[in-house]
């Protein structure tokens, strides 16, 4: 996806405003970065210059660069300087300045769905001073790609783990890595995911197991997740002994606290295509750094999914996050055989049993139970959902289901906000993916070729 700056945020918007068909291959880059962004009065970061100044002028440079999402930590009193100069059309609201934020945010040319702040259950003010503020990490489901019925996301998240070398810190810094860990295993299942942010951690500590924990981490759909340093410049191989870096660092193979680690997923190949330190991008005009970490920009290339891929997600971001892929992934060639929902007034539950017997059911019990039982060579291929508000949450209240015979299934009522999804040419609905709870809060359609 590099596009120029204004035909790369022309294209996210059309995609999702215009109903543009989305597409099934590109590429994007991210870059994290912690802008120092403490008070000057507490910390100067050891950076010359006026930290307003510096603030502004890497907001700048993120919109003059065309990086398409841009993951910032220690932004903190100096925010405003750098949504001054910047002109990303979609950027995350800050949570404060020290000691009320978390110092995390995020500029970007691609929009999300979903986006939350989670605190650290552990600090340690061992060596430094990080239960001032409320560190943790960000997360949100980024489109790179989507249209009225297909589309692609990443899984987005952002972190600053607590800093220093005391027992009290390691044991705070690898709490921290393993709470990412955790969330991925439940928000992010059967989703390609991007952890981004300064880890504070070295493969060279002993200490600083997280990130070994981060690599070894399981994930039932596929892939585990990569540093793309570690792969593009060690072969995938941990290095035993890289040299520290400077700033500005003199190669891309010495080792800094800040990190990228990725994963593809069944619905979305994705590889690193190159990884390097930006610094010399990120300079006062004198010559001067701008920041005291070295920036890591990281490019990619994805294409959806061969065997599994999905519609767009509707209704609102609530209830908890489920999954029909991780199943789906180690299904050989799905089909649905029986459709069933639940509904009343609203839409309870929605449901499918696979030829093979696999059952998929989500939401709640209420509402009556509707089912239709698919021929031999009938297959689910469009859907239509209509969204509604209840106890000031959007949720799903209606849908549709029609087959290639032209047979049709519904369930709830029907409001004046809905959307129709199509089933790719040779493909079929075969699965679910969202957020329920007693009801279907968030659903968005698994498609499998016929």
């Amino acid at each position: 996806m590099k596009l120029s700056t204004s035909r790369l945020a022309a294209f996210s918007s059309a995609l999702l405003l215009e109903g543009a068909l989305a597409a099934t291959s590109g590429n994007f880059d991210v870059l994290t970065i912690n802008v120092a962004g403490l008070p000057a009065i507490l910390n100067d970061n050891g950076v010359p210059g006026d930290k307003a100044a510096n603030a502004a002028a890497m907001g700048a440079k993120f919109s003059e660069y065309g990086i398409d999402v841009v993951q910032l930590q220690e932004d903190f009193n100096y925010h405003a300087h750098v949504y001054r100069t910047n002109t990303h059309p979609h950027r995350t609201a800050t949570s404060g300045g020290v000691p009320f934020g978390s110092g995390l945010n995020t500029v970007s040319y691609l929009p999300w769905v979903d986006f939350r702040r989670i605190k650290w259950n552990k600090c340690s003010d061992a060596s430094q001073f990080d239960c001032l503020t409320p560190k943790g990490f960000t997360f949100m489901r980024v489109a790179i790609s989507s249209d009225s019925s297909t589309a692609a996301y990443v899984d987005f998240y952002n972190l600053h783990a607590d800093a220093g070398v005391e027992p009290g810190d390691f044991t705070a810094r690898n709490d921290n890595v393993k709470q990412v860990v955790d969330y991925i295993a439940t928000w992010s299942k059967g989703n390609a995911v991007v952890v981004a942010g300064d880890f504070n951690s070295r493969y060279t500590r002993t200490g600083d197991t997280g990130i070994r924990d981060l690599l070894a981490s399981e994930n039932p759909s596929g892939p585990r997740l990569k540093d793309a340093w570690v792969e593009l410049l060690y072969n995938n191989v941990i290095p035993q002994s890289p040299s520290s870096c400077g700033n500005p660092a003199a190669n891309d193979l010495c080792e800094i606290v800040d990190k990228v680690f990725y994963r593809a997923s069944p619905l979305l190949n994705l590889q690193a295509t190159d990884v390097r330190y930006d610094t010399l991008r990120f300079l006062q005009a004198d010559g001067n750094i701008l920041t005291d970490h070295n920036p890591v920009l990281v490019n990619y290339t994805w294409s959806s999914g061969a065997s599994l891929r999905q519609s767009s997600l509707f209704g609102g971001p609530h209830g908890t996050w489920f999954s029909d892929v991780p199943v789906l992934a180690g299904t050989n060639k799905p089909k649905t055989a029986t459709i069933t929902f639940r509904g009343g007034s609203r839409l309870d539950s929605v449901g499918l049993t696979l030829t093979d017997g696999t059952l998929f059911a989500h939401g709640g019990t209420g509402g009556s139970v509707v089912s239709l039982v698919l021929e031999a060579t009938e297959y689910w291929t469009q859907a239509e959902l209509c969204s509604g508000q209840r106890k000031g949450q959007t949720r799903n209240f209606y849908i549709r289901a029609v087959t290639s015979s032209g047979r049709s299934l519904t369930a709830g009522s029907a409001t004046s906000s809905c959307q129709t999804f199509t089933a790719p040419s040779g493909w079929q609905i075969v699965g679910f993916v969202g957020q329920d709870g007693s009801e279907v809060d968030q659903l968005a359609f698994v498609y499998a070729p016929r």
